[in-house]
């Protein structure tokens, strides 16, 4: 899988999800490889899309295309100021459920010592952390170049996720918790998108 996260700051939200609602309809029907994507918009205007794509190439191949070179030439207008874009080919999925179901996603995004440590602990004690954390249907985890990690954690809702967040977490499980914190560099950010866009190809 290759993912790409793009991120900028919009001043008006729902005229991106319309551009957003047009390259569903207008444009994914000759989409090269595009496998689906999870965005939005925080409160305070931030913008974040998880665009996931069967491989690199074919990623490549789809945003040299006519259709998807007009759409974004119009679409870029919406932003305030720069739009990033991070690649990532290490890609772990840890789903128990499907993610185009959650009522709340949460970005973290951070960077770390070690990815490979990092990424081993991230996916230890799965059936223990499905009993601890019914509320998470799953994360979807990228690394990109220099340590840094763009994480998409699905909840079933905010509400849930703020319940599950005041759990006692049990010491298997917090041991590995610790360990990762102490692998990452600096304060990690989290994003929180309370209406998420969740996408999916509809052939």
């Amino acid at each position: 899988m290759f993912v790409q996260v793009i991120q900028g700051k919009v001043t008006d939200p729902a005229a991106l999800r319309a551009a957003m609602d047009r390259w569903l309809h207008e444009v994914e029907p000759g989409s090269i490889g595009w496998l689906g994507s999870t965005g939005g918009v925080t409160e305070d205007g931030r913008f974040i899309l998880f665009a996931r794509f069967s491989s690199a190439e074919e990623a490549m191949r789809n945003s040299d295309r006519p259709e998807q070179s007009a759409w974004w030439a119009e679409t870029s207008r919406l932003f305030a100021g720069e739009v990033t874009f991070k690649n990532s080919i290490t890609v772990d999925e840890d789903l128990v459920g499907n993610p185009d179901q959650a009522g709340f996603v949460q970005f973290v995004l951070g960077r770390m010592r070690d990815p490979e440590r990092a990424r081993a602990l991230m996916r230890q004690d799965p059936q223990a952390w499905m009993e601890v954390r019914p509320d998470l249907i799953g994360t979807v985890t990228a690394v990109h170049e220099g340590g840094e990690m763009t994480t998409a954690a699905y909840f079933t809702s905010e509400k849930d996720a703020r319940e599950g967040e005041a759990k006692q977490i049990p010491e298997q499980l917090k041991k590995g918790m610790e360990e990762v914190n102490s692998l990452t560099v600096g304060e990690p950010e989290y994003l929180n998108i309370k209406e998420p866009w969740l996408d999916s190809p509809r052939r």
